[in-house]
């Protein structure tokens, strides 16, 4: 009878300070984001965009130009959410859907100067609300998190600047 009950409830996981286990990465970044994402969400709402907005505007600022299917693979989104967030993002002025030379099927993305403009301006608000996010933080180690999640984000750019390190050697 005794094997009918549930194990110890004390070594489950939780994302409390302190737990080492295999998910407490996964899940501190996660309420991590959570905690940004609202921030930030408070930031843009003056402006009347939501972070899914933002997002693809990110994008559209950095690559440029961008068709929709690459949209969703940059923003984690799935198809119908994009094609919702480039229709608010079209209606509002932000972005426009443009036919691609030579696939008159395929639709690119672009930011119009109004959604430049947006962009911009988000960054304008959510620089007070941004310094929120890190007051707990002793002197350094705001540029220390980014400089480690960078690092953890983006392993490919470490890798690529071994392979270039070795190569000029």
């Amino acid at each position: 009878m005794a094997s009918d009950l549930p194990p110890d409830t004390t070594a489950r996981v939780t994302d409390r300070p302190g737990d080492a286990s295999p998910f407490a990465l996964g899940l501190l970044l996660r309420r991590a984001h959570w905690r940004a994402a609202a921030v930030m969400e408070e930031a843009l709402r003056p402006l009347g965009i939501e972070l899914r907005h933002f997002a693809v505007l990110i994008v559209l600022v950095d690559r440029g130009p961008t068709v929709q299917r690459d949209l969703v693979a940059a923003t984690g989104s799935d198809k119908a959410g994009i094609m919702r967030v480039v229709d608010d993002l079209e209606r509002k002025g932000l972005a426009v859907r443009r036919t691609v030379p030579g696939d008159r099927r395929v639709r690119a993305v672009e930011i119009t100067p109004q959604g430049v403009e947006l962009f911009d301006a988000a960054h304008v608000s959510a620089e007070p609300l941004s310094a929120r996010l890190v007051t707990d933080l002793g002197p350094g180690e705001s540029e220390r998190l980014m400089d480690l999640l960078t690092r953890f984000a983006h392993p490919e750019e470490k890798a690529n600047e071994k392979a270039s390190a070795h190569d000029g050697a």
